[in-house]
């Protein structure tokens, strides 16, 4: 039986993103947010990335002026791998009963993060597609973003513009340096069209992998955090290395392997790899 409408499987396609009340479990977002609360704790004992990943890279990602009297952690690179909770939902949870309405029966997992804004965090996420991040095959990608907080006005709500996963793929190379994000003048351009996220804590948000999409800092006295995991067709391959890695990364989560492999038609500049604890320093160049 279909998890989705006909008329939310029209507006996904048209608009480019979906939102879905209660995505999780209340189990599950309890588990997810005591596990994240953990971490926040351990993260005032650390003045700098810290923790060791799939690559060797940083675990945990703290902002500038992150302090044990100011906890600002900021990105966790695969918690999926350090938490049983978290591993269990990426693998089932009512997102996915959505993500076969739209992508099939057959879907594999590809990388998971936590991004976190605590309460003054200054953190901004410049406009930019998640495809440019992440070439494959085809582009039958979707990143769900399941909020573990409240998001709000005031807490820097998940920004998208709709209908952009129809348009160019932009640009993220400046200059010669990747960037992470869209030039300032597209993203002058796209800003009035912009479309702010909210919702309670346990919805999530479907977008395409094509959407353009950033986010403000958080100038409330309230935290917005994301448990964020994408998803694609099980026929969809990747053109260079993953770049949030895992043990888990590319495993069939609903469905079957089928051994075929499917190409769409579009060209892109492949993105430069993160050295650093998350992409937020590539787009601190910009």
């Amino acid at each position: 039986m279909p998890t989705l409408s006909t008329h939310q499987i029209a507006q996904f396609k048209q608009d480019g993103y979906l939102f879905l009340e209660e995505a999780l479990t209340d189990g599950q977002l309890q588990g997810l947010r005591q596990d994240f609360e953990k971490w926040k704790e351990e993260s005032r004992h650390h003045s700098a990335p810290y923790g060791d990943t799939f690559d060797g890279r940083c675990r945990f990602d703290v902002e500038p002026g992150h302090s044990f009297e100011t906890p600002a952690l900021r990105r966790i690179a695969s918690p999926i791998e350090i938490s049983d909770i978290y591993l269990e939902v990426m693998r089932n949870n009512r997102a996915l009963d959505a993500l076969e309405d739209l992508l099939g029966p057959n879907i594999k997992f590809e990388n998971a993060k936590i991004n976190s804004k605590l309460p003054g965090a200054a953190t901004e996420i410049k406009f930019h597609q998640d495809f440019l991040f992440e070439a494959h095959t085809n582009d039958d990608m979707v990143t769900v973003l399941f909020f573990l907080d409240d998001v709000t006005e005031e807490n820097g709500p998940l920004e998208v513009v709709p209908g952009s996963h129809k348009g160019p793929l932009y640009e993220h190379w400046h200059g010669g340096v990747f960037t992470g994000a869209v030039s300032d003048a597209i993203a002058a351009e796209m800003a009035p069209k912009a479309v702010a996220c909210y919702g309670s804590a346990g919805s999530a948000c479907l977008m395409h992998t094509r959407v353009l999409h950033g986010s403000a800092p958080n100038l409330s006295n309230a935290p917005r955090t994301l448990f964020i995991c994408e998803y694609l067709a099980e026929d969809s391959y990747p053109l260079h290395a993953n770049h949030i890695p895992s043990k888990y990364m590319y495993e069939v989560v609903r469905g079957k392997t089928t051994g075929r492999v499917r190409c769409s038609n579009y060209e892109m500049a492949f993105p430069e790899m993160p050295t650093g604890a998350s992409f937020f320093e590539q787009q601190a160049k910009a």
